[in-house]
């Protein structure tokens, strides 16, 4: 027998005047700083990210501080402002640690209490100090006590930012259950070691604790529930940031086709160009709608919540790989070189897949909801 389907409130999906004015000024911040040509820079750089930007994009848009509470330092917005951050840095494709760090990673802190975090939650907001959530890989690490404090021992095979984030957010199992540590990336017994993976765009890194010193952010009897609030957050903003990639594939496409001629007309004039474009823009529109409404509702913390982050992250997966896939073939054999952006885009939607889950782990939790 299924749950009672949970019905959504449609206001949350009207345009938020406030919301595209800071979508225009996130846009110019990004044209002018981070423009296409420069994703190749930055991911053939040595820190894979441009320091320069992140600290722009804190010190004159907040985007660490734009969620958490003035209470704890922040500007007070919601996630939905976060989710109109992270379209835009989708659709440029950046490389700076939005998602982990002045997402996930902030939300993990402010789970927990002040005394806790104090000394770290002050710089985290300001973007100085990097943070990046480690995946619930369960019984990976293991968290043993050490006097006042704990040791963590283990492996993490994927940790995004892990090269360049001050400290990591991480589960690790103790008798108790599975708590929420700290642990800084300089500490003694952490050895990290750089990947080669599909997406240049999103460095990843294997780590390695050998009783290395962490701090106990929630104890056991709470974790679950941050972590199920965290995994939400997750994939509602990992949507966020493919709705932004598709609408770049999209524009960048009707563009070539407009401006291509071939049998001295446009391609874009071509009925089987015309039903492409159109079953992209459909797609966009879908997953626009869906990641929009996650944000909206992550925080209620309810199973319709919890619901609606599963469904973005279905319908928006499949809809940026189909996106990217036909941006490629549309532009021709010029999508095909190592010079154009499109591939890129393509990297960076298969690269997602194992790091936050694929459309049928979406579905499955959905399943899991109303079934």
């Amino acid at each position: 027998m299924t749950k009672p389907w949970p019905v959504g409130d449609p206001a949350l999906l009207a345009p938020v005047e406030e919301h595209e004015d800071l979508r225009a000024v996130i846009r110019k911040v990004l044209e002018r700083h981070a423009p296409h040509p420069r994703v190749r820079e930055v991911a053939d750089s040595p820190l894979g990210y441009a320091p320069e930007l992140w600290a722009l994009l804190n010190s004159e848009l907040g985007v660490s501080a734009l969620a958490a509470p003035e209470s704890r330092g922040g500007l007070g917005f919601g996630t939905r402002e976060l989710g109109v951050v992270l379209e835009e840095c989708g659709r440029a494709l950046i490389s700076e640690p939005v998602l982990s760090s002045a997402v996930l990673g902030v939300q993990a802190l402010l789970a927990a209490d002040d005394d806790v975090v104090d000394d770290v939650l002050g710089s985290a907001l300001s973007g100085e100090h990097i943070l990046t959530l480690a995946p619930d890989d369960e019984g990976a690490v293991r968290a043993e006590p050490a006097g006042e404090g704990w040791k963590l021992h283990g492996n993490i095979a994927r940790l995004v930012h892990g090269e360049i984030a001050d400290s990591y957010v991480v589960c690790a199992s103790t008798a108790e259950g599975t708590g929420l540590f700290l642990v800084g990336r300089e500490a003694a017994g952490v050895e990290v070691r750089r990947l080669t993976t599909l997406d240049p765009t999103r460095r990843q890194a294997a780590v390695t604790f050998d009783a290395a010193p962490a701090r106990l952010l929630l104890e056991p009897s709470r974790t679950p529930d941050v972590l199920r609030r965290l995994e939400d957050l997750a994939r509602a903003s990992l949507a966020c940031e493919h709705v932004g990639m598709i609408d770049r594939m999209l524009s960048s496409t009707v563009e070539h086709v407009t401006s291509r001629h071939q049998f001295g007309r446009p391609l874009g004039s071509f009925q089987v160009i015309k039903h492409r474009l159109a079953d992209m823009l459909v797609d966009l529109e879908r997953a626009r709608s869906a990641a929009r409404y996650a944000m909206a509702v992550w925080p209620e913390a309810s199973d319709s919540a919890s619901l609606a982050a599963a469904v973005a992250a279905a319908v928006c997966t499949d809809a940026v790989m189909r996106a990217t896939a036909d941006a490629v073939q549309l532009h021709g054999g010029i999508g095909f070189t190592w010079e154009h952006e499109a591939h890129y885009y393509v990297r960076r939607a298969l690269g997602d897949e194992p790091l936050f889950g694929d459309a049928r782990s979406a579905r499955a939790r959905i399943a899991e909801l109303v079934l």
